[in-house]
């Protein structure tokens, strides 16, 4: 006689769903990401006057969450959201260790804009000096992410 009761449905948390394969669409990501990179350096070095420091960092950012996406997504994983701190975790959680020599500095980008809670809004423009270190940044993990897409397996 079986005394302890069986729940017929157990409840798993998101963390624990691990699709095996790549989601459908990566590749635009990847695109993407490097096209929104590719244009942060461009205006940056040549279109200054016009782009000012809160649009490149916009760009980056976009270059920063496509790229990460791509890598995530080639590997079957997705972010809670679309905030750096949770790109940041889902890059840590599929690809360990991987993140450590940026994963600070990351972070730091979010800084500059907290727009997820209505009440504590708040728009920080970068000053331009900042510029240069988020392009080089960000040129840092584009790398990093092709590294492991190429490598095709999570660790």
């Amino acid at each position: 006689m079986l005394t302890e009761k069986i729940n017929p449905l157990s409840l798993i948390g998101f963390s624990q769903i691990k699709p095996t394969e790549a989601i459908e669409g990566w590749e635009e990501f990847l695109h993407d990401g490097d096209a929104y990179l590719k244009t942060g350096h461009g205006a940056h070095a040549r279109r200054a006057d016009v782009f000012t420091p809160e649009i490149l960092y916009n760009i980056i950012a976009m270059a920063i969450e496509k790229l990460v996406m791509a890598a995530l997504m080639k590997h079957g994983a997705l972010p809670y959201n679309h905030t750096m701190a949770d790109l940041v975790a889902a890059m840590e959680e599929t690809f360990p260790g991987v993140m450590d020599d940026i994963k600070t500095d990351l972070l730091t980008l979010d800084s500059y804009q907290e727009i997820c809670d209505v009440d504590s809004f708040n728009i920080r423009p970068p000053e331009p000096e900042a510029i240069p270190g988020m392009l080089a940044l960000a040129t840092r993990l584009q790398k990093l992410t092709h590294a492991q897409i190429e490598k095709g397996t999570a660790q």
